[in-house]
């Protein structure tokens, strides 16, 4: 292939121009075979993914059903609860956090969240472990995802994953404020509890009775883990993209490469696939455009 001049922004410009450019336009091809080949598609993100305004991309993948499954960090339900009612603000990389601190005003990145989300999202979550607690005594994660997604507005990817049935698994959910609040609705009802391995059975289904697989990965951690780690009871997946920007020089899972993730048969040996380095606030949205998804 040889090198061309970028003169426009599409696929096959971008596909010739090198770098991470070229790996984009690739990202976007498989994710077309991904749909084209009708394959099992999941979907893992990191929970900053949905405090910043991917959360709108999300969202409308999960309403277009171009999704089977969410696999997520806690952190993420969180966020999309609170958003589906209140603000978040947009500041800057560097501030004064001292002085956030006392204003009551958490930042990630250069995202700021007020403490008042947070007084939200506990009397939220209150009034949902009731709600649940009176049918059930053990939850699932995806149970949780399901309560909360029944009380948000049609704005929250939650909202949609109910409605159209995709499944939203969480097997971190304890690492979040929905985890915290959990604990304490547990001080009042003792014998309330989240198995985490409740899911277990429903997401390996998923995996097992899919003909073909593909996983479209943003960031790292235990949603990536999660994705990679179900897809090793099928022999890996046929199609993966991962974006990330971390390194894979410190042996981190977030830094591995799809490459990696086929020495552990959780991606194929002949599996289309490709890491994008670069944000996912930039990648993701031109990586959607692209595959016209």
């Amino acid at each position: 292939m040889r090198i061309q001049n970028l003169e426009r922004i599409d696929r096959k410009s971008l596909a010739h121009c090198g770098f991470q450019a070229t790996n984009v336009a690739q990202a976007a091809e498989i994710i077309e075979k991904m749909e084209k080949e009708k394959a099992v598609v999941f979907l893992a993100f990191t929970s900053n993914m949905v405090a910043s305004g991917l959360r709108g991309l999300i969202t409308r993948l999960c309403k277009e059903k171009k999704v089977d499954a969410i696999i997520t960090a806690g952190g993420s339900l969180d966020h999309d609860l609170i958003k589906s009612s209140k603000d978040y603000e947009l500041g800057e990389f560097v501030m004064d956090d001292a002085k956030l601190h006392q204003k009551g005003i958490n930042r990630i990145g250069n995202i700021l969240v007020p403490n008042e989300c947070y007084e939200y999202l506990e009397k939220f979550m209150q009034n949902a472990f009731s709600e649940l607690y009176n049918n059930e005594k053990i939850v699932s994660p995806s149970e949780i995802a399901v309560k909360i997604g029944e009380k948000t507005s049609d704005d929250s990817f939650l909202y949609w994953c109910g409605k159209n049935g995709i499944p939203v698994f969480c097997p971190g959910i304890t690492d979040s404020a929905i985890g915290l609040q959990a604990h304490f609705f547990r001080q009042k009802k003792k014998d309330f509890s989240i198995d985490v391995t409740k899911d277990m059975n429903q997401l390996s289904q998923i995996a097992l009775n899919a003909d073909k697989t593909g996983g479209i990965i943003l960031g790292g951690g235990i949603s990536k883990h999660h994705a990679i780690g179900v897809n090793l009871l099928r022999g890996g997946f046929d199609y993966a993209v991962y974006v990330t920007t971390a390194s894979p020089w410190d042996g981190s899972l977030s830094g591995a490469r799809t490459n990696e993730g086929i020495s552990w048969g959780k991606i194929k040996e002949k599996a289309n696939h490709v890491t994008v380095d670069c944000d996912a606030s930039i990648a993701f949205p031109l990586i959607l455009e692209l595959c016209k998804w």
